[in-house]
Protein backbone atom coordinates (compact mmCIF):
# COMPACT_ATOMS: atom_id res chain seq x y z
CA UNK A 1 0.00 0.00 0.00
CA UNK A 2 1.52 3.33 -0.88
CA UNK A 3 -0.06 4.38 2.90
CA UNK A 4 2.03 2.40 4.41
CA UNK A 5 5.49 3.20 2.62
CA UNK A 6 4.76 7.02 3.37
CA UNK A 7 3.78 6.04 6.93
CA UNK A 8 6.81 4.39 7.53
CA UNK A 9 9.31 6.78 6.35
CA UNK A 10 10.19 9.23 8.90
CA UNK A 11 11.94 11.47 6.75
CA UNK A 12 9.16 11.70 4.76
CA UNK A 13 7.24 13.20 7.07
CA UNK A 14 9.73 15.42 9.31
CA UNK A 15 9.64 16.82 5.67
CA UNK A 16 6.06 17.64 5.14
CA UNK A 17 6.06 18.94 8.86
CA UNK A 18 9.02 21.38 7.23
CA UNK A 19 7.18 22.48 4.59
CA UNK A 20 3.90 22.74 5.83
CA UNK A 21 5.36 25.33 8.82
CA UNK A 22 7.47 26.72 5.80
CA UNK A 23 4.13 27.33 3.82
CA UNK A 24 2.23 29.23 6.69
CA UNK A 25 5.42 31.23 7.46
CA UNK A 26 5.52 32.57 3.75
CA UNK A 27 1.94 33.04 3.35
CA UNK A 28 1.16 36.14 1.15
CA UNK A 29 -2.12 37.68 -0.25
CA UNK A 30 -1.67 37.42 -3.56
CA UNK A 31 -4.07 40.01 -4.58
CA UNK A 32 -2.68 42.82 -2.76
CA UNK A 33 1.09 41.79 -3.12
CA UNK A 34 1.55 42.77 -6.82
CA UNK A 35 1.08 46.26 -8.14
CA UNK A 36 -0.19 46.04 -12.38
CA UNK A 37 0.89 49.04 -13.96
CA UNK A 38 -1.36 49.84 -16.71
CA UNK A 39 1.22 49.00 -19.31
CA UNK A 40 4.71 47.47 -19.64
CA UNK A 41 6.96 49.00 -22.37
CA UNK A 42 6.89 47.50 -25.59
CA UNK A 43 10.88 48.36 -26.37
CA UNK A 44 12.23 45.54 -23.74
CA UNK A 45 12.57 42.24 -22.81
CA UNK A 46 9.88 40.66 -21.67
CA UNK A 47 11.77 37.15 -20.80
CA UNK A 48 14.95 36.86 -20.74
CA UNK A 49 16.88 36.53 -24.20
CA UNK A 50 19.29 33.38 -22.97
CA UNK A 51 14.90 31.61 -22.70
CA UNK A 52 13.73 32.41 -25.92
CA UNK A 53 12.82 29.83 -28.67
CA UNK A 54 15.34 32.06 -30.90
CA UNK A 55 18.69 32.20 -28.48
CA UNK A 56 21.43 30.85 -30.18
CA UNK A 57 19.86 30.46 -33.75
CA UNK A 58 20.49 31.86 -36.66
CA UNK A 59 17.01 33.82 -36.36
CA UNK A 60 18.51 36.03 -33.21
CA UNK A 61 20.76 37.34 -35.61
CA UNK A 62 18.05 37.79 -38.46
CA UNK A 63 15.06 39.69 -36.37
CA UNK A 64 15.58 43.19 -35.21
CA UNK A 65 15.97 44.23 -31.72
CA UNK A 66 12.13 45.50 -31.76
CA UNK A 67 11.25 42.06 -33.47
CA UNK A 68 13.14 40.29 -30.38
CA UNK A 69 11.51 42.35 -27.94
CA UNK A 70 8.10 42.16 -29.22
CA UNK A 71 8.68 37.88 -29.52
CA UNK A 72 9.48 38.03 -26.39
CA UNK A 73 6.92 39.55 -24.75
CA UNK A 74 4.52 36.84 -26.79
CA UNK A 75 6.71 33.86 -25.35
CA UNK A 76 6.38 35.28 -21.98
CA UNK A 77 2.46 35.20 -22.69
CA UNK A 78 2.52 31.60 -23.97
CA UNK A 79 4.80 31.02 -20.85
CA UNK A 80 2.66 32.10 -18.29
CA UNK A 81 -0.35 30.51 -20.30
CA UNK A 82 1.31 27.31 -19.85
CA UNK A 83 1.45 27.55 -16.04
CA UNK A 84 -2.52 28.59 -15.80
CA UNK A 85 -3.17 25.19 -18.11
CA UNK A 86 -0.44 23.43 -16.07
CA UNK A 87 -1.86 24.60 -12.94
CA UNK A 88 -5.14 23.44 -13.87
CA UNK A 89 -4.63 20.10 -14.46
CA UNK A 90 -2.35 19.06 -11.38
CA UNK A 91 -4.94 20.76 -9.19
CA UNK A 92 -7.38 18.38 -10.69
CA UNK A 93 -5.24 15.19 -9.86
CA UNK A 94 -4.29 16.62 -6.56
CA UNK A 95 -7.95 17.42 -5.51
CA UNK A 96 -8.89 14.01 -6.45
CA UNK A 97 -6.46 12.29 -4.32
CA UNK A 98 -6.68 14.40 -1.12
CA UNK A 99 -7.86 12.61 2.03
CA UNK A 100 -8.27 9.08 -0.43
CA UNK A 101 -7.07 6.01 1.14
CA UNK A 102 -3.40 5.92 0.41
CA UNK A 103 -2.84 9.44 0.46
CA UNK A 104 -4.01 10.50 3.82
CA UNK A 105 -0.26 11.32 5.17
CA UNK A 106 0.65 13.77 2.54
CA UNK A 107 -2.98 15.72 2.82
CA UNK A 108 -1.98 18.22 5.08
CA UNK A 109 0.44 19.72 3.20
CA UNK A 110 -1.94 19.10 -0.03
CA UNK A 111 -4.14 21.88 1.15
CA UNK A 112 -1.13 24.06 1.32
CA UNK A 113 -0.61 23.51 -2.27
CA UNK A 114 -3.56 23.63 -3.66
CA UNK A 115 -3.84 26.90 -2.42
CA UNK A 116 -0.79 27.81 -3.77
CA UNK A 117 -1.53 26.60 -6.83
CA UNK A 118 -5.01 28.38 -7.29
CA UNK A 119 -3.24 31.98 -6.01
CA UNK A 120 -0.51 31.26 -8.47
CA UNK A 121 -2.91 30.51 -11.21
CA UNK A 122 -4.93 33.18 -10.67
CA UNK A 123 -1.71 35.72 -10.58
CA UNK A 124 -0.34 33.95 -13.87
CA UNK A 125 -3.78 34.50 -16.07
CA UNK A 126 -3.80 38.40 -15.20
CA UNK A 127 -0.89 38.51 -16.50
CA UNK A 128 -2.02 37.22 -19.57
CA UNK A 129 -5.21 38.87 -19.56
CA UNK A 130 -3.82 42.39 -18.54
CA UNK A 131 -0.94 42.47 -21.26
CA UNK A 132 -1.33 39.72 -23.51
CA UNK A 133 -5.46 40.07 -23.76
CA UNK A 134 -4.93 36.07 -24.38
CA UNK A 135 -4.23 33.11 -22.22
CA UNK A 136 -2.93 30.91 -24.80
CA UNK A 137 -4.32 27.64 -25.95
CA UNK A 138 -2.41 24.45 -24.87
CA UNK A 139 -0.92 22.01 -27.04
CA UNK A 140 -2.80 18.77 -27.37
CA UNK A 141 -1.68 15.42 -26.15
CA UNK A 142 1.60 14.80 -23.78
CA UNK A 143 -0.52 13.31 -20.91
CA UNK A 144 -2.84 10.61 -21.84
CA UNK A 145 -2.19 7.33 -20.03
CA UNK A 146 -4.90 4.35 -21.14
CA UNK A 147 -5.18 1.26 -19.43
CA UNK A 148 -2.26 1.37 -16.18
CA UNK A 149 -3.22 0.62 -12.96
CA UNK A 150 -4.06 2.78 -10.14
CA UNK A 151 -0.60 2.99 -9.12
CA UNK A 152 1.33 3.95 -12.12
CA UNK A 153 -1.65 6.23 -12.62
CA UNK A 154 -0.60 8.27 -9.17
CA UNK A 155 3.17 7.87 -10.36
CA UNK A 156 2.72 9.34 -13.79
CA UNK A 157 0.60 12.19 -12.18
CA UNK A 158 3.17 13.39 -9.59
CA UNK A 159 6.11 12.98 -12.32
CA UNK A 160 4.19 14.73 -14.57
CA UNK A 161 3.68 17.69 -11.44
CA UNK A 162 7.02 17.58 -11.05
CA UNK A 163 8.75 17.97 -14.45
CA UNK A 164 6.31 21.13 -15.00
CA UNK A 165 7.61 22.65 -12.02
CA UNK A 166 11.02 22.12 -12.68
CA UNK A 167 11.04 22.86 -15.86
CA UNK A 168 8.45 26.66 -14.78
CA UNK A 169 10.95 26.50 -11.74
CA UNK A 170 13.99 27.21 -14.35
CA UNK A 171 12.55 30.13 -15.78
CA UNK A 172 11.38 31.26 -12.72
CA UNK A 173 14.66 31.53 -11.17
CA UNK A 174 16.65 33.26 -14.08
CA UNK A 175 14.15 35.50 -14.46
CA UNK A 176 13.72 36.70 -10.79
CA UNK A 177 17.21 38.01 -11.06
CA UNK A 178 17.22 39.61 -14.35
CA UNK A 179 17.62 43.28 -14.17
CA UNK A 180 16.78 43.68 -17.61
CA UNK A 181 12.83 42.99 -16.75
CA UNK A 182 10.40 45.04 -15.71
CA UNK A 183 10.27 44.93 -11.89
CA UNK A 184 6.87 43.37 -12.47
CA UNK A 185 7.90 40.54 -14.33
CA UNK A 186 10.95 40.47 -12.00
CA UNK A 187 8.13 39.66 -8.93
CA UNK A 188 5.85 37.28 -10.75
CA UNK A 189 8.69 35.31 -10.87
CA UNK A 190 10.44 35.81 -7.95
CA UNK A 191 7.46 34.82 -5.59
CA UNK A 192 6.42 31.55 -7.58
CA UNK A 193 10.07 30.58 -7.40
CA UNK A 194 9.57 30.55 -3.46
CA UNK A 195 6.40 28.38 -3.64
CA UNK A 196 7.95 25.72 -6.17
CA UNK A 197 11.05 25.58 -4.35
CA UNK A 198 8.57 23.51 -1.26
CA UNK A 199 6.37 21.98 -3.79
CA UNK A 200 9.55 20.37 -6.15
CA UNK A 201 11.05 19.46 -2.92
CA UNK A 202 7.73 17.77 -1.91
CA UNK A 203 7.67 16.39 -5.37
CA UNK A 204 10.70 14.59 -5.55
CA UNK A 205 10.28 13.23 -2.15
CA UNK A 206 6.45 11.58 -3.28
CA UNK A 207 7.50 10.51 -6.48
CA UNK A 208 10.37 8.55 -5.07
CA UNK A 209 8.27 6.80 -2.52
CA UNK A 210 5.47 5.68 -5.12
CA UNK A 211 8.33 4.60 -7.53
CA UNK A 212 9.66 2.74 -4.60
CA UNK A 213 6.00 0.91 -3.76
CA UNK A 214 5.53 0.11 -7.46
CA UNK A 215 8.68 -1.67 -8.18
CA UNK A 216 7.44 -4.42 -5.27
CA UNK A 217 4.97 -5.56 -7.94
CA UNK A 218 5.47 -3.55 -11.47
CA UNK A 219 6.80 -5.99 -13.96
CA UNK A 220 10.18 -5.15 -15.75
CA UNK A 221 7.71 -4.15 -18.87
CA UNK A 222 5.53 -1.65 -16.77
CA UNK A 223 9.24 0.28 -15.48
CA UNK A 224 10.00 0.52 -19.06
CA UNK A 225 6.65 1.75 -20.37
CA UNK A 226 7.07 4.17 -17.50
CA UNK A 227 10.38 5.51 -18.73
CA UNK A 228 9.44 6.14 -22.22
CA UNK A 229 6.21 7.90 -21.18
CA UNK A 230 8.43 10.68 -19.17
CA UNK A 231 10.86 11.21 -21.83
CA UNK A 232 8.25 11.60 -24.13
CA UNK A 233 6.45 14.20 -21.66
CA UNK A 234 9.85 15.95 -21.27
CA UNK A 235 9.90 16.44 -24.73
CA UNK A 236 6.43 17.64 -25.09
CA UNK A 237 6.81 19.62 -22.54
CA UNK A 238 9.27 21.88 -23.54
CA UNK A 239 8.07 21.76 -27.25
CA UNK A 240 5.07 23.30 -26.02
CA UNK A 241 7.39 26.72 -25.15
CA UNK A 242 7.09 26.68 -29.58
CA UNK A 243 3.85 27.92 -30.44
CA UNK A 244 3.08 29.08 -33.95
CA UNK A 245 0.77 31.52 -32.81
CA UNK A 246 3.05 33.30 -31.09
CA UNK A 247 5.11 33.64 -33.91
CA UNK A 248 2.29 35.10 -35.65
CA UNK A 249 1.48 37.27 -32.60
CA UNK A 250 4.80 38.55 -32.86
CA UNK A 251 4.41 39.69 -36.50
CA UNK A 252 6.57 37.09 -38.03
CA UNK A 253 6.07 35.57 -41.29
CA UNK A 254 5.11 32.00 -41.88
CA UNK A 255 5.20 30.93 -38.41
CA UNK A 256 4.36 27.13 -38.74
CA UNK A 257 8.10 27.03 -41.24
CA UNK A 258 9.61 29.23 -38.32
CA UNK A 259 8.67 26.71 -35.82
CA UNK A 260 10.04 24.06 -37.65
CA UNK A 261 13.04 25.76 -38.23
CA UNK A 262 13.84 26.35 -34.37
CA UNK A 263 12.73 22.90 -33.52
CA UNK A 264 15.33 21.67 -36.07
CA UNK A 265 18.02 23.51 -34.66
CA UNK A 266 20.39 22.59 -32.35
CA UNK A 267 20.26 25.06 -29.77
CA UNK A 268 16.96 23.32 -29.28
CA UNK A 269 18.23 20.42 -27.88
CA UNK A 270 20.89 22.57 -26.28
CA UNK A 271 18.00 24.34 -24.47
CA UNK A 272 16.03 21.44 -23.26
CA UNK A 273 19.02 19.79 -21.59
CA UNK A 274 20.03 22.89 -19.77
CA UNK A 275 16.32 23.19 -18.42
CA UNK A 276 16.19 19.77 -17.51
CA UNK A 277 19.79 18.98 -16.39
CA UNK A 278 18.53 18.44 -12.74
CA UNK A 279 14.91 16.80 -13.17
CA UNK A 280 16.84 14.53 -15.40
CA UNK A 281 19.53 13.28 -13.45
CA UNK A 282 16.92 12.88 -10.81
CA UNK A 283 14.60 10.78 -13.08
CA UNK A 284 17.86 8.85 -14.15
CA UNK A 285 19.04 8.39 -9.99
CA UNK A 286 15.95 6.92 -8.98
CA UNK A 287 15.37 4.70 -11.87
CA UNK A 288 12.42 6.32 -13.48
CA UNK A 289 13.88 7.20 -16.58
CA UNK A 290 15.94 4.27 -17.87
Amino acid sequence: MVSDVIDRNDRFRGILDRLATKSIDDYYNPYRLFEWPDKLPEDMWWMSPELTTTYGTEWAEKLTPQQLHTLSKHESINFYSLNVHGIRELLIEVVARIHTAGFETPSEFFHHFIGEENEHMWFFAEFCLRYGGKIYRQPAGGAEVAGSSAKVQSLLVFARILIFEELVDHFNSAMAEDERLHETIRGINRIHHQDESRHIAFGRELVGLLHQDLKETATEQELDDISTYLRRYLKHSFDSLYHPQVYRDAGLENPHELRRSLMESPARAEAEQRTFRKTAKYLEKTGLIR
